[in-house]
């Protein structure tokens, strides 16, 4: 039987470049480095530490532990011996972190001092946990934080997964509703390896600086060096570019995944300071990336470097990915009138269908309707990348997966289409559809059509009343504050009526910060602009 545990990529790596640099972080106030020797002997150490501890095979681990050789050397750790690795967001927020902390019923804590002490002040989502294991020490601690236990063996070999064994819950930023923790398999994680490895090209050789820690895992695991950026990976749009630009020039560093929303504050500041990258891969991701951004973050990387937009979510991820140069030389123009975002075509093994929208619950591909090129619908997606439940939640898995006799299709919760030379275009989510009584509207279409307006920085469309009679609105968030405000909002309309898609707007309101998901900083929190817009319609018209 093959054994799918992902912690034995690191093991395989670390045999064959044991004393090359695989991990640069910070620690405190320096910097500090391990090699692929350094990280596998703390992995097995910490595994060892931890079954002495009472961690064992299926057990639900949240880790609660900053990005740092701990954080690297205790998830492998913990793939080592079969447990499930649960990481969520800290920044989502007390209510929401809260809520999904209890959702998962987590048997053991692994945390820095802070999230021990957070556990036993809100008690109540920590209910299931039966034990506590702290790293690091505290001053209020009683005792040593967990260490790497040396010259000792865990009894027997280590876990041997299957291809659906359980490996990790990880959880969705909540865009449209609460964040789901979503179950991924060791079989999964092995399958984004292999795309990541194969279809990107990174491996032995590269250096990583990845915007989002859980992605640095993955840079190990395939033998690159990752170096940790000096920012709040839970706040990616307030990084430091200076900071970030040194650790890229310093090390060196190859290729990069983060958000766009990193990307533009970084490309900004390279072009003010007429700073060239050595990166030669940056892969952006998370929200839908303007040409604009792809021009400038190519304008300040090497001739020959290549910028992806990988498409994709939580539960499924990678699915598409298309190149700058297709994107400003082809579909950017096809975005700016409102034909939606191109994301690319499939990865390889990855299947992407269009059906015709249908209820909460599809039981049976046999029920479902496939549309034809260049028709809007919902994206369906089946592959070895998609994730198949989500944890302790039912009801969510049923709306979101569709059974294909012995396999299944992934709601991705999202609108498009593909085109006749089979890429997929991103019209918006499902659920930030506006159904009016002349038919149904999209936002990445519409909203494309303002922000090419000079002073929109960046456009969201809402809908007011009920399904199917919405009046559609445009909230806009400005570059620069605004001062005559009834001859922009005659511009807004003029661009409105200059094109079939949005000629039914009518309404246009400013807005002085746009609410954005925690994770990437990019996505747009479009139900709270309605609640915001349905309070400000409310007092225009005196209700």
């Amino acid at each position: 039987m093959k054994d799918y545990n992902i912690a034995l990529a690191l093991r395989q790596v670390a045999a064959t470049q044991s004393e090359q640099i695989a991990l640069v972080a910070r620690e405190g106030k320096i910097w500090r480095q391990w090699t692929f020797h350094d990280l596998n002997r703390n992995s097995e150490g910490f595994a060892t530490a931890l079954h002495l501890r009472g961690v064992r095979q299926g057990d639900r681990v949240m880790l609660m532990v900053r990005p740092s050789m701990e954080f690297f050397c205790l998830t492998f750790a913990l793939f080592h011996l079969g447990a499930v690795v649960i990481l969520i967001d800290p920044g989502m927020g007390y209510r929401n972190l809260l809520r999904c902390i209890g959702s998962v019923r987590p048997d053991i804590l692994v945390g820095i001092s802070k999230a021990i002490l957070f556990s036993w002040i809100f008690r109540s989502p920590f209910v299931t946990v039966r034990k506590r294991i702290q790293i690091g020490r505290a001053p209020w601690s009683m005792g040593p934080g967990l260490e790497p236990a040396e010259g000792q063996e865990i009894e027997g070999r280590a876990f041997q997964a299957g291809q659906n064994d359980p490996a990790a819950i990880l959880f969705t930023t909540g865009s449209t509703g609460p964040p789901k923790g979503v179950e991924y398999t060791h079989g999964i994680f092995h399958a984004q390896l292999r795309l990541i490895r194969d279809y990107y090209g990174i491996g032995s050789g590269d250096v990583d600086q990845p915007g989002f820690p859980l992605f640095g895992l993955f840079a190990t695991a395939l033998g690159a060096k990752a170096v940790i950026p000096d920012m709040d990976p839970t706040r990616p749009a307030q990084v430091d570019p200076a900071k970030f630009v040194t650790t890229l020039i310093q090390h060196q560093v190859t290729y990069s995944f983060g958000s766009p929303a990193i990307w533009n504050v970084v490309s900004r500041y390279c072009l003010d300071e007429q700073i060239m990258l050595p990166v030669r891969k940056v892969l952006m991701a998370g929200a839908p990336v303007p040409g604009e951004l792809v021009d400038r973050v190519r304008r300040v990387l090497p001739e020959k470097a290549e910028i992806f937009t990988p498409y994709g979510a939580t539960e499924s991820l990678p699915v598409a990915s298309i190149e700058g140069r297709e994107i400003l030389g082809q579909t950017w123009a096809l975005t700016r009138i409102g034909r939606g975002a191109c994301v690319g075509k499939a990865l390889p093994g990855v299947h992407i269908r269009i059906i015709e929208p249908g209820p909460d619950v599809v039981a049976s591909w046999s029920e479902v309707r496939e549309l034809p090129p260049g028709e809007i619908g919902e994206i369906v997606v089946q592959g070895p990348v998609v994730t198949r439940a989500y944890a302790f939640d039912e009801h969510a898995t049923r709306k979101a997966k569709i059974v294909d006799g012995e396999s299944f299709w992934h709601r991705m919760g999202d609108m498009g289409y593909c085109d006749d030379q089979q890429r997929l275009w991103f019209c918006g989510r499902a659920a930030h559809r506006v159904a009016t009584a002349r038919g149904m509207m999209y936002t990445i279409p519409c909203e494309a059509v303002f922000n090419e307006h000079p002073l929109v920085r960046r456009s969201a469309l809402v809908g007011l009343g009920p399904w199917g009679k919405q009046q559609p609105v445009i909230v806009v968030e400005a570059v620069e504050p605004i001062r005559d405000q009834k001859r922009f909002v005659a511009e807004l309309r003029q661009l409105a009526m200059a094109n079939e898609l949005t000629l039914d707007i009518e309404q246009f309101l400013l807005h002085p910060g746009f609410p954005v998901d925690i994770r990437h900083n990019a996505k747009i929190f479009r139900e709270q602009l309605a609640q915001w817009a349905g309070r400000q319609s409310r007092l225009q018209c005196g209700c």
